[in-house]
């Protein structure tokens, strides 16, 4: 078992551009912006900084300053594990605050792999006619909340009338709430957010402050955004997790853009490598890892998330590298009904070779199912 060494490196690359639905989870802090960096690790089993780079000197992977992308926060530290796979190859990393750039600096070759959730892949996928991306591993399941001003609304049968936030039109969390609606029986306008209820698109750093003026009254949320909004007196109506079967569905999964899988295969297998790795890391040391997470968000916000908001996000997300095929489906299938997707056929967006390739490498489980949406 490689040694995973964290540390503390990170910064700030943000922007954000509006696509129907090209967009995961925003950051819980601010939108500032800075640079890159590089580093590397000298565990057991991993290369050095004096090692040769792969099959490209250079590799830009992206990510999200949140909680569900603590898996990138900690493997891409100066000596995280998917840092001491690549050795001499250099990483350039991009923080997100938002899919659509993300999905947009895929598109543009700014960034070769990203960390990012599930309907902003979907998007890019169809968009691309099936040709931009393949989701190559898993990263996180769960931690999105619907939570609410138990002063306005009394249950989930009280919706009518109220105003609910989610971070973007057409991120994760505005198809999983539009989907509940239309469920439920409300009529909303998914491009407007109006109707019997009102959703209104709001960044995730801004609603706390929404929530506390009255603005609205709850959110459908990732974490740590929803343990934060418990902390102003919010309580959780509904976790996502009790519409999913055992709980469970993707968050966030690893793609890498087609182009650069073709051409550099070594390199997204030492990155997959490093993610693995990280991942047994974080789940073999729970308390270190939620430190090493906030120390990383502590170095892209400006200050660190406070333990009544820290500790109940980071146990309300699940660490892993199946990427949870199934969940992503139906996800599509909850954009179409919620009226933010046309069909589309998805087959060919996950090519998990080289995810097996690694974890047959190291004795565990191959993941072999893929929704039916695997590389044919």
């Amino acid at each position: 078992m490689r040694t995973l060494l964290p540390r503390r490196s990170v910064r700030l690359v943000g922007g954000a551009a509006a696509l129907l639905l090209a967009v995961s989870a925003c950051g819980y802090g601010s939108e500032s912006s800075g640079s890159s960096d590089s580093g590397s690790g000298s565990g057991s089993g991993s290369r050095d900084s004096d090692a040769a780079s792969l099959s490209t000197d250079r590799v830009n992977i992206g990510y999200f300053a949140n909680i569900t992308h603590a898996t990138a926060l900690i493997g891409l530290d100066d000596d995280g594990a998917i840092r001491q796979e690549l050795g001499g190859t250099e990483i350039n990393t991009q923080v997100f605050n938002a899919g659509p750039s993300a999905i947009e600096a895929l598109n543009a070759g700014a960034v070769d792999l990203t960390f990012i959730g599930p309907n902003p892949a979907i998007n890019g996928f169809a968009q691309s006619g099936g040709q931009a991306l393949r989701v190559v591993a898993g990263a996180a399941s769960g931690g999105a909340s619907l939570v609410v001003n138990p002063d306005t609304v009394d249950g989930l049968d009280d919706l009518a009338g109220k105003s609910i936030a989610t971070p973007q039109l057409g991120n994760t969390q505005d198809v999983a709430l539009l989907n509940y609606l239309v469920g439920e029986g409300f009529e909303v306008d998914p491009a407007t957010g109006r109707g019997d209820v009102t959703v209104l698109r709001i960044p995730n750093a801004e609603i706390p402050n929404a929530y506390e003026s009255g603005a609205i009254d709850g959110a459908w949320v990732p974490e740590p955004s929803a343990a934060n909004l418990v902390t102003r007196g919010a309580e959780t109506l509904l976790d996502e997790g009790e519409l999913w079967e055992d709980g469970r569905y993707v968050v966030t999964h690893l793609i890498a853009s087609q182009s650069f899988l073709e051409e550099h295969p070594d390199v997204v297998e030492a990155v997959i490598r490093g993610l693995v790795t990280t991942t047994d890391w974080i789940n073999d040391n729970p308390e270190d890892a939620k430190s090493e997470a906030n120390a990383a968000l502590e170095a892209l916000n400006g200050s660190p998330l406070p333990e009544d908001v820290l500790d109940p996000a980071f146990a309300n997300v699940e660490f892993l590298y199946d990427p949870i095929a199934t969940s992503l489906r139906d996800g599509a299938d909850h954009a179409v009904a919620a009226g933010l997707l046309d069909e589309t056929d998805l087959t060919g967006i996950y090519d998990l070779t080289l995810l097996n390739k690694v974890l047959a490498d190291v004795g565990k489980q191959e993941i072999t199912e893929d929704g039916g949406l695997g590389v044919r």
